[in-house]
């Protein structure tokens, strides 16, 4: 499992945090937290606390909890309580703490959009454009990307159909197309542009964003008429539909020159999109 050290700061205070390579998943220090939000002495034993209350209650969150070895002040590495940004935010709402209250706030707000959403799906879209187009990507690239989720999905309906289980299924799935579409695995796709938790949909260019959607619309409709069953002949029909659309990078290659996978990520697309500032010595 390969892991990178980091420290993130809230309001000055140090957090360490954990970077799993493999699950894409940060984990936090659970203590650092506790510290913060209560201002506690010792937040070592108000966390053992609440790690007893939690499990005395049979909390889901108490068996959600990772030991990570983590530098201590003194510089050794320790085992650490920690939990994933999911579960630290479920663990906050435990903590009466005002400090805490931001947090809550946003998890209800998150919560009641999701309530609409699932009431009206034109919201998530609605919404979605607006967060795209406020992060600074041009309104074409969000139109492609919001595409690119409707295309995404009835690709997984269509897995959901023939059997294949969401999480590490998919994984798999998505990365045998994405191999044979642009000859590269999706981890070496996203550390071509730099990326880490980061989405790679996100860090696509307009080019790289249509040609991953020709893939998987591909292994949607060959899965459709072909059926396969197992994990093993859905690979191969992952491979056929990243196949279709791998031809049509090679054309247009050849016709441009250039090579379509780039290191281009959001940072780059979005300083490309945004206008100029004017010249305040030029009038």
């Amino acid at each position: 499992m390969e892991k990178t050290h980091s420290i993130v700061l809230f309001n000055q205070r140090q957090i360490r945090r954990f970077y799993n390579e493999e699950k894409e998943v940060w984990y936090f220090s659970i203590i650092d937290i506790v510290e913060i939000l209560t201002d506690s002495s010792i937040p070592r034993r108000y966390w053992s606390d609440l790690k007893g209350r939690l499990k005395n209650e049979g909390s889901e969150v108490y068996e959600k909890i990772v030991q990570l070895k983590m530098a201590a002040p003194d510089g050794k590495l320790r085992e650490t309580d920690c939990f994933s940004t999911e579960d630290l935010l479920r663990v906050i709402q435990s903590i009466p703490s005002p400090k805490a209250e931001p947090f809550k706030l946003w998890l209800a707000k998150v919560g009641y959009e999701r309530i609409e959403e699932t009431e009206d799906p034109e919201l998530a879209f609605d919404r979605a454009m607006k967060t795209y187009l406020q992060k600074g990507y041009s309104r074409e690239w969000v139109n492609q990307r919001l595409k690119s989720i409707e295309v995404r999905k009835e690709l997984t309906d269509e897995w959901q159909e023939r059997g294949m289980k969401e999480g590490l299924e998919y994984a798999i799935l998505t990365d045998e197309i994405t191999r044979a579409w642009a000859e590269r695995s999706v981890k070496d796709y996203k550390k071509l542009k730099g990326l880490k938790k980061e989405n790679l949909r996100d860090n696509m260019t307009n080019l790289e964003l249509v040609l991953n959607m020709l893939a998987e619309v591909s292994t949607a409709e060959i899965s459709k008429k072909k059926k396969p069953k197992g994990l093993e002949n859905n690979k191969q029909i992952a491979k056929e539909g990243g196949f279709a659309a791998k031809k049509a990078r090679l054309e247009i290659e050849k016709q441009t020159g250039e090579s379509v996978i780039t290191s281009k990520n959001s940072k780059l697309l979005k300083a490309k999109q945004m206008p100029a500032l004017p010249d305040k010595n030029n009038k």
